[in-house]
């Protein structure tokens, strides 16, 4: 049988391991930090466990966001996004002091030197300047296509995964930047079409699509079928109409797909199509050319997709 110091040694060290979960007086899971964080306390007794805990938070108060920023000391947060995740010194091209006042031409000289070599070492290797180009395309693109900052995180992701598995060998690179780009927007639910994607990029439609295909496969990217009712917000949006045609062409697409006449189908020749007969049951009647122009399709594609719908739902032309 173990002494006696030895037991009550360990009942206190299990004390001490629960106490960060339990109160060790009356044992219920309502251990809080005080409003200082310097103290332990349990709701229930009102015990305090743990005191001069050590606070992890800056020295300085402040009382608003504006008196928070001025007296932050970090800088930005790591992103994806840049070759070098933000990480290295950025010289500004301001030619002033921290106080606002002009540099002399000496000084502007020197900086001007500064600049120049920091741009280079910034990049050590034609790895980084591959990934700096890409990305820096990335972003120029995202922010035609109005895409959110989690899209060119995502986008940002992808190409590092691709440029690691060395998937660019043999493709171009705006090809990859614009595919993984196109990749990102599905994957984040906020889907761009082919057409819309080769419209800010500068590679043609028919490369974009065969890049795709082929660096979702390599990287074991599950894309589901985008859903034709995610553009219908956006397309009525631009074509300005009512949120009574929103409502319509969602249930003419929900309707028809239950039919099963959504595969194979372009989903945003479908959308067009039900923004299009939506208009026309709610008297807000736009013409195909203007519905074409919007969903970038052709008056063909929404003639044909028109003709199905109406007969699916019963509707006589």
């Amino acid at each position: 049988m173990r002494p006696q110091r030895e037991r009550d040694n360990e009942t206190e060290q299990n004390q001490k391991q629960r106490g960060s979960h339990e109160c060790p007086e009356c044992e219920t899971d309502t251990l809080v930090k005080s409003s200082d964080g310097s103290e332990l306390v349990c709701e229930e007794c009102g015990l305090v466990s743990e005191e001069g805990q050590i606070d992890m938070g800056p020295e300085w108060r402040a009382f608003n966001h504006n008196e928070r920023q001025q007296k932050s000391r970090v800088g930005a947060p790591i992103t994806n996004t840049m070759h070098d995740k933000g990480l290295t010194t950025t010289i500004d091209w301001k030619d002033k002091d921290t106080y606002g006042r002009s540099l002399s031409s000496k000084k502007r000289s020197q900086m001007n030197r500064l600049r120049k070599w920091q741009e280079r070492i910034r990049t050590k290797d034609a790895g980084e300047r591959n990934l700096q180009f890409a990305l820096s395309e990335t972003d120029r693109m995202a922010s035609a296509l109005g895409v959110p900052r989690s899209v060119r995180e995502v986008a940002s992701v992808l190409y590092r995964r691709a440029l690691e598995e060395d998937l660019i060998r043999g493709r171009s690179i705006e090809g990859v930047a614009t595919s993984t780009l196109y990749a990102a927007c599905r994957m984040e639910g906020i889907p761009r079409s082919l057409e819309e994607v080769s419209a800010v990029s500068r590679v043609e439609r028919k490369e974009i699509g065969r890049t795709y295909r082929y660096v979702s496969q390599e990287l074991g990217l599950a894309m589901e079928p985008v859903d034709p009712k995610k553009y219908v917000p956006r397309f009525c949006s631009e074509l300005e109409l009512s949120e009574e045609v929103q409502s319509k062409a969602n249930e003419i697409i929900e309707t028809t797909a239950e039919q099963g006449m959504l595969s194979g189908k372009s989903p945003t020749g479908y959308a067009a199509a039900a923004i299009y007969a939506a208009s026309l049951l709610c008297n807000e009647k736009k013409t195909q050319r203007a519905v074409a122009d919007v969903a970038q399709v052709t008056e063909v594609t929404i003639r044909n997709r028109y003709q199905e719908q109406i007969e699916a739902m019963g509707i006589h032309d």
